[in-house]
């Protein structure tokens, strides 16, 4: 046998092994509302190609690539503890009992790491929390496909769509939006229309779509809706009051994927989602921006002390401006998207105070939106309190993106030709790039890509889940 026989023997044989994961991860999300990680990112509902790939970008993270023979039996450990409602990353489970020297077996390690979800510990399944979105363009559309993809658990529930009737086959044409995506792919599953009754019915979720010109005008519990999360993607109310008028019958909390005015919480996963009242009843998921910039400041606080910054971003352009020079209310925004650059404002630096309050550091911030449809890029220029080196500073970030509470938020990569296309679909709101930071004593600048589409619609759904009370812990929990 060559030597390619073995790499396509070996191939093969984790292609196997792989295959039966899949089934093994499926019966655990659905019978027991478990979802199967690896270093942060989902196995759920992925192919045989799909969970080989994810092992092996451990290899840019890690340091070295993560086989599925080494991870197969901590899942099959899984199968046999009576596991409540968590999240469980094979990733972290296999780096953490490669450290351990007790001499315990695969079963008994993974008993223990995981030992808050089992047993007496657990938690008890919640009955799925009704979620309506108002409005269904770009960010709409991703977090609905997000909630359709998660309701094979038992967390949330898209029960309802709000939007103004735009004439003649308008639920067709949305169902047609919702299935095909230029940027971001097919939808993954099915989708039907009810035209008699309003719905669409996708992956089995039956959505109605409600037509309204203002939020005074729905009554949601004659459509079956009862305590739900509604989630304003319309940017059009962004301050209390204005956002108070989606409080209606069937509706308990509103959401603003905005940077909310006034006195409204701008609330970054990750960072301060803990502080969210149990009895507020109106949040903002603030900008991508912001939840691309705040994560890696906190980190960088957290170590090294910030005592002044300067975010820069290069923006893809958005709905807000023309595909040709036409009248717009701002100065630059008028000319054409996809033809120039285009020099405009930002209120994510600003923002940033609202969501690390004790972040004491002033940042400024400017924003050049550029000729690409989605992935923008956050150029962060921090001085220090203490000086470091680039190897002290990557060696943490990726650290931080590996085992830090953090870990969802940002990843970390090492791709000397990595270019904005590549991370399409990410869902990390912030994705430190290795190779194009620089540090020189206690000056720090990163590099931070972040899909403002897809990787900002996570975020925004990880606060849903948090006000839900469906956000369930990871295991293993960080060390002490």
């Amino acid at each position: 046998m060559t030597v390619n026989d073995d790499v396509f023997t070996d191939w093969k044989n984790r292609e196997e092994i792989a295959e039966s994961m899949i089934p093994i991860i499926g019966r655990l999300h659905r019978e027991k509302d478990v979802t199967v990680l690896l270093h942060s990112r989902s196995l759920v509902n992925k192919s045989v190609v799909s969970i080989l790939k994810t092992h092996r970008f451990a290899r840019q993270i890690a340091g070295e690539e993560l086989s599925v023979t080494e991870t197969f039996p901590f899942l099959n450990a899984l199968t046999s503890l009576d596991l409540g409602p968590s999240q469980i990353d094979l990733g972290m489970l296999a780096a953490t009992y490669k450290a351990d020297s007790r001499g315990l077996s695969v079963e008994e390690f993974t008993a223990e790491a995981v030992a808050g979800a089992t047993g007496d510990n657990k938690l008890e399944r919640r009955d799925a929390r009704d979620v309506v979105l108002y409005g269904f363009g770009r960010i709409g559309r991703l977090v609905a496909r997000l909630l359709i993809e998660k309701a094979s658990g038992n967390g949330l529930r898209l029960k309802a769509i709000v939007v103004r009737n735009s004439g003649g086959d308008d639920l067709v044409k949305r169902a047609s939006l919702l299935r095909r995506d230029s940027i971001h792919g097919q939808f993954q599953g099915t989708i039907t229309v009810d035209e008699a009754n309003n719905k669409i019915i996708a992956n089995g979720n039956e959505i109605t779509v409600i037509y309204s010109n203002d939020p005074s005008e729905v009554d949601y519990t004659e459509y079956g809706i009862k305590d739900a999360i509604l989630i304003d993607n319309t940017g059009r109310w962004r301050d209390r009051e204005g956002l108070s008028k989606h409080l209606r019958p069937g509706i308990a909390k509103v959401l603003l994927t905005a940077p909310g005015k006034g006195d409204v919480p701008n609330i970054v996963h990750g960072v301060n989602h803990d502080t969210i009242k149990p009895d507020e009843q109106i949040i903002s998921c603030a900008s991508c921006t912001t939840n691309a910039i705040v994560p890696p400041l906190k980190a960088m606080d957290e170590k090294y002390g910030v005592l002044r910054g300067h975010v820069e971003t290069v923006h893809s352009f958005t709905n807000d401006q023309n595909l040709l020079d036409n009248y717009h209310k701002a100065d630059r925004r008028g000319r054409s998207a996809p033809l120039n650059m285009v020099i405009t404002e930002t209120g994510a630096a600003s923002a940033v105070t609202k969501a690390l309050p004790e972040l004491k550091a002033k940042i400024t911030g400017s924003s050049i939106r550029v000729p690409v449809p989605d992935v923008s890029i956050a150029i962060l220029n921090l001085q220090l309190a203490t000086e470091t080196t680039r190897e002290d500073v990557l060696e943490y970030l990726r650290n931080v993106s590996l085992t830090s509470p953090l870990k969802r938020q940002i990843d970390f990569t090492t791709a000397p030709d990595a270019v904005s296309s590549d991370f399409i679909g990410s869902r990390h709101s912030s994705i430190v790039d290795a190779g194009a930071t620089k540090v020189e004593g206690d000056n720090a600048i990163l590099y931070l890509w972040y899909d403002n589409e897809f990787g900002y619609s996570c975020q925004v759904v990880r606060v849903v889940q948090t006000i839900s009370g469906v956000e369930y812990p990871t295991y293993p929990l960080p060390a002490a």
